[in-house]
């Protein structure tokens, strides 16, 4: 897999995760957040939270990227919800 560097890699590479692992019926899919991990100095990994639609329903999901090879180290759920 590819190093992730710059914003596009990281969507690019959230997206595709996010596709793995609810499906490819992925609407509205925006990243909320991009944090550096662990620190901006010592950064090795990035720390992303996207929102998108699948099915009638909105996920909120954080994913772990590393940025050497672009793999997922960790994916965690923090919200569904019925959209209004």
């Amino acid at each position: 897999m590819a190093s992730v560097n710059t914003n596009e890699d990281v969507e690019k590479a959230a997206k595709k995760a996010a596709e793995a692992l609810y499906g490819t019926d992925i609407k509205d899919f925006k990243v909320r957040v991009v944090f550096p991990f662990p620190s901006e100095h010592k950064r090795d990994s990035w720390d992303v939270q996207v929102t998108f639609l699948s099915n009638g329903v909105q996920y909120t999901v954080d994913l772990m990227i590393d940025e050497k090879n672009g793999q997922i180290t960790n994916a965690r759920l923090i919200d569904k919800m019925t959209p209004l």
